[in-house]
């Protein structure tokens, strides 16, 4: 079975964010759409480790910022590669604006948001599904929206060369990153997106 073939779906890009008491916080999926029209319905796919995820359980509500191809790698950096357990996301940044339900929706690098809240939830494991109902959504931008092969070719920084031939290096799959060495540790940890070592890739320059 060859696993690349779930790669031939597509995938857009989001910055899910959400508000419970003062703390604010958001993360980027790749799991949204639309269920149905009338009336409007979305669903969202949030990973369990995700602190987002659990804001949203607890508040029932978040915004969803769709990513266009206007944005850069820094907006990936800020709310995906780092946990919003142990950094605020939103300090020092400005590209951001409260919406009606006072969550923050990402202004920058976006061409529209959705404020959404939660009808039901499917507990699938590792994940939660949130099936929700839209209360408000703005037009942001005329970019295209990006999707996940866009980010891949076109967003995410380019591996770095090795200058030497021979010399076998590390590639991260997620962000780039290049680990040097013969043998990657199993518990090695990517320092740029957190990614685990089963996420890397060998190279032989």
């Amino acid at each position: 079975m060859n696993e690349k073939a779930m790669f031939q779906l597509t995938y857009g890009l989001f910055v899910l964010t959400a508000r419970t008491g003062e703390k604010d916080n958001g993360c980027i999926i790749n799991t949204a759409g639309q269920v149905t029209a009338a009336p409007n319905r979305i669903s969202i796919t949030v990973s369990k480790d995700n602190l987002t995820h659990d804001m949203i359980m607890e508040s029932g509500k978040f915004n969803l910022s769709v990513i266009s191809e206007r944005t850069d790698f820094e907006l990936f950096r800020r709310f995906g590669f780092q946990s919003g357990r142990t950094a605020d996301k939103f300090a020092g940044y400005s590209s951001c604006r409260r919406s009606g339900n006072g969550i923050y929706y990402i202004t920058e690098g976006t061409n529209a948001y959705i404020s959404a809240v939660t009808e039901q939830t499917i507990d699938l494991g590792t994940h939660t599904m949130f099936i929700c109902s839209v209360e408000d959504m703005d037009l942001l931008a005329d970019a295209p929206s990006a999707t996940y092969a866009y980010y891949h070719s076109s967003i995410k920084p380019k591996p770095e060369k090795s200058t030497e031939s021979g010399r076998t290096v590390w590639r991260c799959t997620v962000c780039g990153y290049v680990y040097e060495g013969e043998e990657l540790p199993e518990d090695f940890v990517c320092p740029v997106c957190r990614h685990p070592a089963s996420d890397f890739e060998k190279v032989i320059g």
